[in-house]
């Protein structure tokens, strides 16, 4: 016999949505759920009415998804979050669930509208930590197969990253900038394909241990517009979400050689005409290829690097951007690795 809905007439339209829908009273006791909710969960609203909702817990929620939920639901807000629970057979579910609080005369009830993000009609869900933590694995694996011919190239190409990362933030939080995360994010993880042109750069001209010809040099200055080109075959063959800013990853490729003077190549760019990020990825580049040991070159202390990074403000690199990386250092007292 089916249990009679306790649930006010004012609240039993909700139970007619197409998503799982379960109704609390105040103290968070089921007093009604929708056939849908039955159906994805398993449990019949015979059975589960009464009930605290928190019996469908899996501890596979993160404890500050409720410390959020509560906080909200107590300021009479409504809450839109992610949940992990159980349904009767003992499967995980994952549900997106917005909870809103309706005071109807003397009572609050709660209605949650969860749907279930397995049974989504196209993709796969990811937490959005997670989606980032993969498109950057992905990243670094695409470029370092573009370079795979250094055996060393693993560790540049991680410490540009990271170093990048931090600059960016650093930068944002001294200037006040508002840079989103995404955006942030973007260029950190693009930051790891700046040199992927030289996969079609010779070795014989790649790692000359001597002075480059003109010939030789011209052609070292092809790898940004070599790079861009590869970016944009691997971006017609790939999910767009490897790469979800193109136009991030194509200025960082093709102008982190550019120079604050307009002395730098390909194109001569100067000042702000130089994309943000190539002017971020341009001085991270430089001073981590300073304190590198390479076939042409023996490594720079740290020091000396900074030094450099210091007399070339205004010239090579943005002086504003600059002031920014020496600021952190000194502030952090920053140890970068070495080759030795």
């Amino acid at each position: 016999m089916r249990v009679k809905s306790r649930v006010p007439l004012e609240l039993v339209g909700y139970l007619k949505l197409a998503d799982a829908v379960i109704i609390t009273d105040y103290h968070h006791r089921i007093v009604d759920i929708n056939a849908y909710y039955e159906q994805t969960t398993g449990y019949s609203r015979d059975n589960i009415i009464g009930f605290k909702a928190g019996f469908l817990k899996s501890g596979l929620t993160p404890p500050c998804t409720y410390t959020s939920l509560k906080r909200e639901l107590r300021k009479g807000n409504p809450w839109s979050g992610v949940f992990t629970n159980r349904k009767k057979s003992g499967d995980i579910w994952h549900s997106s669930i917005t909870i809103t609080p309706i005071h109807i005369e003397n009572h609050v009830y709660f209605v949650g509208v969860f749907r279930e993000l397995e049974q989504l009609k196209e993709g796969i869900y990811l937490s959005e930590n997670k989606r980032v933590e993969n498109q950057r694995e992905l990243l670094k694996v695409l470029a370092i197969s573009c370079e795979i011919r250094d055996p060393g190239i693993e560790e540049h190409l991680l410490r540009v990253q990271n170093l990048t990362e931090q600059l960016v933030l650093a930068h944002n939080q001294r200037n006040h900038l508002e840079l989103s995360k995404s955006y942030i994010n973007h260029i950190a993880h693009a930051s790891i394909l700046h040199d992927i042109g030289k996969a079609d750069i010779p070795e014989g001209i790649l790692y000359k241990p001597g002075p480059l010809s003109p010939y030789e040099r011209k052609i070292i200055e092809m790898h940004p517009l070599m790079g861009a080109d590869i970016l944009n075959k691997i971006s017609r063959e790939i999910n767009n979400e490897v790469i979800s800013s193109l136009e991030v990853a194509e200025n960082i490729i093709t102008y982190h050689h550019e120079k604050w003077d307009g002395t730098g190549y390909p194109h001569r760019l100067k000042g702000e005409d130089i994309p943000f990020e190539a002017r971020i990825v341009a001085i991270v580049d430089v001073f981590d290829a300073l304190i590198s040991r390479r076939p042409y070159k023996d490594s720079w202390s740290v020091e000396r690097a900074l030094s450099y990074i210091n007399e070339q403000k205004g010239k090579h690199f943005d002086p504003s951007i600059a002031e920014t990386f020496l600021d952190y250092f000194k502030s952090k007292d920053l140890i970068v690795y070495q080759d030795t």
